[in-house]
């Protein structure tokens, strides 16, 4: 597809911006300010969505509820990528056929990842007649007309075509009070893991141009956020669709050299296009985090081949050592999955074997969901959910006590971190995150929140760091 054809144009957004207006005309006929409930499953990524989402809702004059009883339009915003998520949305929904019989006007939308899949489409069109209004990710940027659309006739609206997806600059953006944001990079993904459905709800690769992404950092540094998150389904391929030689690299040299005082992070990023200079640029940066979350998946080179993942084990040991030597220090963490269709024990174990070679600080450790559409949930798969269980276990047995003989090495050390909220523990009420990512919790004042500090760490557990302030 070409370029031009993937840019939303500016008559197109403007579009989008007079039904805006006509929504936010019509609730003042009304004299009532409108509240909406938007509800995000899944990764950052949605989290991003639905930030423009209630950004253009309050273009529409909409205030906010956490309370679905209280909301004229509540928005669920979904994840495709596990079962549990999915489950937990059609739980959901059918909970709002009550509040749709109390409120009978109230508009009931679901978006995100799971509406663009033409099973969940059809679903929800014979068994939850009380939604109104269903769209997927690349018609997120028509989302005012296709509310006004349910608004005008009174009639169910379902956008959930199969296309590329586009890129739609000036979307406004409602983002959380605090110090951390995220910037999406790129959108869609060309990859195709065999068990991923990914690639098929949110379209082809698409990069921003590096200037609207810079532009968009800047603003939120001079906001005053402290850690800025680049987001994509595979950041080290951002670039290969803008027909020049500049690629992931360079925007974060770009961004590095931007005036402040934060740290920059991102996610996810593929073995498969990571590079030696990637891992250079981060080590002779000055506010890139030295963190790095590297998903690997399986350890073993049959399954990964299974998988579609276009590495192999000894390639991603490689990269590893490379990242290690060029920061000494760094923090890793990584993506698993135990038991994919056909994986042996002995398999299984190569996993758990490369984790205890790499040394990971943290893990994300799923076992397999079949997701239908995929290759990989028509493969073969005899083995028991019990003995995945017991695999999964061991798993985490490994990297449980890797992490906390990782965090107990903190002890007695001095870092840096990031104050970025209060915590749920009294004795500790702050949280605060090192640059490596991990939480430490901290005793201080609330107005520490927002500010980056030097900590003595005097604690840790397997989960976090305990620290005061020196």
């Amino acid at each position: 597809m070409e370029r031009k054809d993937v840019l939303i144009s500016a008559e197109a957004l403007a579009r989008q911006r007079k039904f805006q207006e006509r929504v936010r005309e019509m609730y003042e006929t009304r004299q009532a300010r409108p509240l909406a409930c938007v509800e995000t499953f899944g990764c950052q990524q949605n989290v991003a969505d639905g930030q423009r989402i209630m950004g253009m809702l309050e273009a529409m004059g909409f205030g906010f509820t956490q309370e679905p009883r209280e909301a004229d339009l509540v928005i669920l915003n979904t994840c495709a990528v596990r079962e549990h998520a999915e489950k937990r949305v059609f739980g959901n929904l059918g909970l709002l056929t009550h509040t749709k019989r109390e409120n009978p006007e109230q508009v009931i939308a679901l978006c995100g990842c799971m509406a663009q899949e033409e099973r969940t489409a059809k679903r929800v069109k014979e068994s939850y007649r009380h939604v109104d209004l269903v769209f997927g990710p690349q018609a997120l940027w028509k989302f005012p007309e296709l509310l006004w659309q349910v608004y005008e006739t009174r009639k169910r609206v379902f956008s959930t075509a199969d296309e590329h997806g586009g890129i739609a600059e000036g979307i406004p953006v409602v983002r959380e009070r605090g110090v951390k944001a995220w910037v999406s990079i790129m959108y869609g993904c060309n990859n195709f893991c065999s068990y991923c459905i990914v690639p098929y709800v949110r379209g082809r690769e698409r990069s921003r141009e590096p200037s609207a992404v810079l532009a968009e950092v800047r603003e939120l540094i001079e906001a005053g956020y402290k850690e800025i998150t680049l987001l994509g389904q595979n950041v080290n391929s951002y670039g290969n669709d803008l027909d020049t030689d500049y690629r992931f690299p360079d925007l974060l040299e770009e961004i590095d050299r931007i005036p402040g005082e934060f740290w920059i992070r991102f996610m996810s990023s593929h073995p498969k296009d990571a590079t030696p200079r990637l891992f250079d640029v981060m080590a002779n940066s000055q506010h890139i985090a030295r963190q790095l979350h590297l998903p690997f998946q399986s350890g073993n080179n049959r399954v990964l081949e299974a998988m579609n993942r276009r590495y192999t084990r000894e390639k991603y040991l490689e990269l590893i050592q490379y990242a290690k030597n060029a920061m000494p220090g760094l923090v890793l963490t990584s993506d698993v999955i135990i038991g994919f269709p056909g994986e042996t024990e002995a398999e299984a174990m190569d996993t758990v074997s490369l984790v205890e070679e790499v040394g990971f600080n943290a893990l994300f450790t799923f076992i397999y969901s079949p997701r239908p559409g995929t290759k990989a949930a028509a493969m073969p798969d005899p083995v028991s959910r019990e003995e995945k269980q017991r695999w999964f276990d061991k798993l985490l047995e490994v990297q449980n006590a890797q992490s906390a003989a990782l965090h107990a090495a903190y002890v007695g050390r001095t870092l840096r971190v990031l104050v970025d909220g209060q915590s749920d523990d009294p004795e500790y009420p702050l949280s605060s995150r090192t640059e490596g990512n991990r939480l430490v919790r901290l005793q201080g004042s609330p107005d520490l929140i927002g500010q980056f500090a030097d900590v003595e760490i005097t604690g840790s557990n397997t989960w976090a760091l305990y620290g005061r302030i020196s």
